[in-house]
């Protein structure tokens, strides 16, 4: 019986025996979600004739959040269900495909997509004081790890973590992952880093994490965090986040720094063979693939009636790219370079970026807001010479602010990158939301 199966097992039987409890059953709330997507990527200066992924889905995202029980240790319940059927994917059925399946569903042993998917989760919440223990389904927003939310159903991770708020203006959390269900399957599987294609691979099934946040001020918050995934990699993370009122406008400081090394099998040429490797540029060095980086980054951005320009800078150090946790089927890295396409994370890498926002309500239009950002990346190690890649994304986004559909999102989102380290593509995503409340 795995974790998640475990606290829902539990759970339902502390709901048999406590469901007339105050607060497990008035502080109770669920909502289905519901998000239409449509997914369209086209890659450039490649001879493939599957060359242009495109797929259309509709997602289901139910999610029930009890309250807690009456005591001393409070307990409750949270349910997440996730479905998506496929509306269309892949193009006709012959070999090769005029059009690839993308990035929204599993696919079959053919290639082709499956008509329909779905996972499910349960955890286990404790309350105590203001410390809160969380067991099975945990979907974590953290620096050392984050959620992937990028397609038709975000990701789910199993394990356990613990938050605590006991001492004023400072937030702990300490915790361990053991799988994952990645944003476009079903399946729970092990955790790992990214490794070069046609190369062996391994999993762990151990992510340690710890670290906290605390506000020095009302506008100043500094953070430290640790992530250990076992045999793979350890990681050390800095964070300030300040933001100044001006006379006109704010200013917001966004400041990061990983430090990441070797872990276990990774250390060791040997582990590194059974697949414990990393990415990375690796000439002269006597340990190829071992993990070796150092990542900092400066964002500014400011802000005055409705604009907002930012400016950001990130340098990658070591012979290694920047880790996290990636199984290869998306995932998300705590970069200001993590963008729609590409995430700016190879050794030696250097990224600028400019970035500029509207929201509309400045002029009469509540729910109306459009971004565009343009990042140039330089100096990635590479045997041939030094590579280099940039991208362009654009963004807008409006929600209805009144009327019975009140809460009906629309997202569209269009990107182009280019690089000569990887293969270049344009891609776009349109995206209809709407969230129902059940409770």
């Amino acid at each position: 019986m795995n974790k998640s199966t475990l606290a829902l097992a539990i759970s339902l039987g502390v709901i048999a025996q406590q469901a007339g409890a105050a607060g497990f059953i008035e502080d109770s709330k669920a909502n289905l979600g519901l998000r239409n997507f449509y997914f369209d990527r086209n890659d450039k200066d490649t001879a493939n004739s599957n060359s242009e992924a495109s797929e259309w889905g509709q997602g289901f995202i139910f999610n029930y959040q009890s309250g807690f029980t009456e005591g001393t240790v409070g307990v409750g319940v949270d349910v997440i269900g996730l479905a998506g059927i496929k509306l269309d994917s892949g193009g006709d059925s012959s070999i090769p495909r005029s059009r690839a399946p993308g990035a929204l569903f599993p696919q079959e042993s053919d290639g082709s997509a499956v008509d329909s998917y779905g996972k499910a989760g349960a955890t286990l919440k404790l309350r105590l004081s203001k410390t809160e223990a969380r067991i099975g389904t945990l979907q974590p927003k953290l620096p050392v790890v984050n959620i992937n939310d990028g397609r038709l159903l975000p990701q789910l991770f199993e394990g356990g973590q613990v938050t605590s708020n006991e001492i004023d203006n400072l937030t702990l959390t300490v915790g361990q992952l053991e799988h994952t269900k990645t944003r476009s399957s079903s399946d729970s599987i092990g955790l790992r880093i990214g490794v070069p294609n046609n190369t062996p691979f391994a999993d762990s099934n151990k992510f340690y994490f710890a670290g906290g946040d605390y506000k020095l001020s009302k506008d100043l918050t500094a953070q430290y965090y640790y992530g250990n995934l076992k045999d793979f990699y350890k990681q050390h993370f800095l964070g300030l986040v300040h933001n100044l009122a001006l006379p006109a406008g704010s200013l917001k400081t966004d400041l990061r720094y990983f430090d990441s090394s070797s872990d276990g099998k990774n250390g060791s040429v040997a582990g590194r063979a059974e697949g414990y490797s990393s990415n990375g540029y690796y000439a002269g060095s006597a340990s190829p693939g071992e993990v070796d980086n150092r990542t900092w980054s400066a964002l500014f951005t400011y802000s005055l009636s409705g604009h907002s320009l930012g400016l950001g800078y990130q340098q990658v150090s070591g012979d290694s790219a920047f880790p996290f946790l990636s199984q290869g089927d998306g995932a998300t890295a705590y970069l200001i370079t993590d963008r729609q396409i590409n995430k700016f994370l190879s050794a030696g890498e250097r990224t600028w970026l400019a970035e500029y926002g509207y929201d509309f309500a400045s002029l009469g239009v509540p729910g109306l807001k459009a971004s565009v950002a343009y990042l140039s990346g330089t100096d990635i190690d590479a045997a041939q010479s030094d590579r280099k890649e940039w991208e362009r994304d654009f963004r807008v986004d409006y929600t209805l602010q009144d009327g019975a559909l009140k809460g009906l999102g629309f997202s569209w989102r269009n990107a182009s990158f280019r690089s000569n380290a990887s293969t270049s593509q344009d891609e776009n995503r349109l995206i209809v939301s709407y969230s129902i409340p059940l409770l």
